[in-house]
């Protein structure tokens, strides 16, 4: 950032080297909010009812924090030159930033007295007005979701993912998502429409608003650039086709933010989440899923992030992020995919306080070579949590099933889980919420920098935090794993009634009751080789699961 009295004294001698990459977007972060035309007695002007009655639910201040930036002030910055173009604002940040393709207006912009600093940002470039899309109406949210009853979900090839976290009992328990409200911020959310997990959203009034902050950049193909990357992290969570892939979160409701300008990585990107992250919030959202990070800007490299600045404060995305966690927000953030790269390190704004960075590993709970690593730079266990995001079942436009790899979708996944938890336990805050998914991890007591705190357990939290005494998580012991011929339980909690184990497709592929026995010896031989999940039924008819390895 460059202050406004050594930019004033230098600004000549500095705009080659400064400036060498020829930028055309600046940060301007102004001084107040002084003489603002909102008050803390009005917040329906800039925020919801939803998220103002969650802000009352959950005690938490409206403050001049909350003020969109100052009207007057965009409009004496724009005045400067018929050129500048307005790209996105952050009211947290009390930020303004602007398209602006002459420099030599920039030392008029500092000389606005309201004006703190500025930052050259990126060097796109306009080709035509942006396309903006406020929050203001954001569309009531209608309770009739048609998720399929306990007794009929099938998961199909998503029951890997979601039994990874223990989530399947939580859906049993009727906690499907219903109610809560995810955001997912992401990089365009092309081919939607041509989903049928979209098309239940709209039908069954779930769908929120798509809100797009791109200016009109034009790819190769002539079109708004954005792509499809959006859809396929969204129907981890969204998706609810029986028998074939349900998510984590079925009976949820989205809004979709598109923040990400895919064909170029320049620092503005992040401005663009903070501006996604504060709509998040103006509209109430419970949950924000980001697929996104920012490490290296290879289209403005003067402004690429080091280890060092991973600490959650030099980046105006993960200071962003702490805020949405901090008023009210379940906010899960991707980890990265550059634990095989010489930056190997969690990306921003994982590395923001008061939120859940997540990491990802196989379907048999072993860590994804490719998730990034912490610690945050201040030495913050980081990631928080792993979720599965290696063959993550997930759809592409018209209904396409695919499998993919990618922090980007043992995020989802966990963060569908996280609408479901929060919906079964509204009583506690955000932050609450997500100490306990920490604290659910395996490796809880002894974090480490590729886990985390390991794989969180959500229906043992669900269970330990709404009286059910009783419940305790069966101590289900699997030997040996891998297996070849025959498969060993013990279980100490009681002796075992039934197991059934299926394949990662969800298919029943092997069944058997037996007499009340605390151990039980299970020929697998005729099974193929390949991941099997399980459930083991006890005596007072207590459920459990387990997984394992033939080989």
């Amino acid at each position: 950032m460059i202050k406004k009295l050594f930019f004033l004294l230098l600004w000549f001698g500095l705009s080659v080297s400064l400036y060498a990459q020829n930028p055309t977007c600046y940060r301007i972060y102004l001084s107040d909010k002084n003489n603002s035309p909102y008050s803390i007695d009005n917040p329906s002007e800039y925020l919801s009812q939803r998220a103002i009655d969650k802000r009352a639910r959950f005690n938490i201040s409206i403050t001049e924090q909350d003020f969109p930036v100052n009207p007057q002030y965009k409009q004496q910055i724009l005045a400067l030159d018929a050129d500048m173009q307005l790209l996105s604002t952050s009211k947290w940040m009390n930020t303004v930033t602007i398209y602006c393709p002459d420099s030599i207006v920039v030392p008029q912009i500092l000389n606005l007295p309201f004006v703190d600093s500025i930052k050259a940002v990126g060097n796109y470039i306009l080709h035509d007005a942006p396309v903006y899309r406020n929050p203001e109406n954001p569309v009531p949210l209608v309770h009739n979701s048609s998720i399929p009853t306990k007794d009929a979900i099938d998961y199909g090839e998503g029951l890997a993912q979601i039994a990874l976290l223990n989530g399947i009992p939580l859906h049993e328990e009727g906690f499907c998502g219903e109610g809560m409200l995810i955001a997912v911020i992401d990089g365009g959310f092309l081919g939607i429409e041509t989903t049928s997990f979209y098309q239940q959203l709209v039908n069954e009034g779930r769908f929120f608003g798509h809100y797009s902050l791109m200016p009109y950049f034009v790819d190769t193909l002539g079109g708004i650039a954005q792509e499809v990357h959006g859809t396929i992290v969204t129907s981890a969570m969204a998706a609810n086709t029986n028998g074939e892939l349900v998510g984590t979160a079925p009976a949820a409701s989205y809004a979709l933010i598109h923040t990400e300008w895919v064909d170029t990585e320049e620092m503005i990107e992040e401005d663009f989440w903070a501006n996604g992250a504060e709509i998040a919030d103006s509209i109430g959202a419970d949950v924000i899923n980001s697929s996104l990070g920012y490490r290296m800007f290879p289209d403005f490299p003067q402004s690429d992030i080091t280890y060092e600045n991973m600490d959650g404060v030099h980046g105006i995305a993960s200071r962003c992020a702490t805020i949405l966690g901090q008023k009210g927000a379940i906010v899960c953030v991707a980890a990265g995919n550059d634990g095989n790269s010489e930056f190997y390190h969690i990306n921003r704004p994982g590395d923001a306080f008061d939120i859940l960075c997540v990491g990802a590993c196989t379907s048999d709970s072993l860590i994804a070579a490719f998730s990034s690593h912490g610690p945050s730079y201040d030495g913050r266990v980081k990631p928080d949590i792993t979720s599965m995001g290696v063959q993550t079942a997930c759809y592409h436009p018209n209904d396409e099933l695919s499998f993919a790899n990618g922090t980007s979708l043992a995020t989802p996944v966990a963060a569908g889980m996280c609408a479901c938890l929060w919906q079964a336990m509204p009583q506690y805050t955000s932050t609450e919420m997500m100490q306990f998914i920490r604290e659910s991890g395996h490796l809880y007591n002894n974090p480490d920098t590729e886990f985390g705190y390991g794989i969180p357990n959500f229906y043992q939290i669900y269970a330990s935090h709404v009286g059910l005494n009783d419940y305790k998580p069966l101590n289900i012991c699997v030997y040996p794993n891998p297996v070849t011929d025959k498969l060993i339980l013990t279980n100490t909690d009681g002796n075992i009634q039934s197991i059934s184990i299926y394949n990662t497709s969800g298919q029943l592929v092997l069944q058997t009751a037996v007499s009340n026995s605390p151990i039980l010896k299970i020929n697998v031989t005729s099974l193929p080789k390949g991941f099997y999940i399980g459930t083991a039924t006890l005596h007072n008819n207590q459920t459990g699961t387990f997984k394992f390895v033939k080989k």
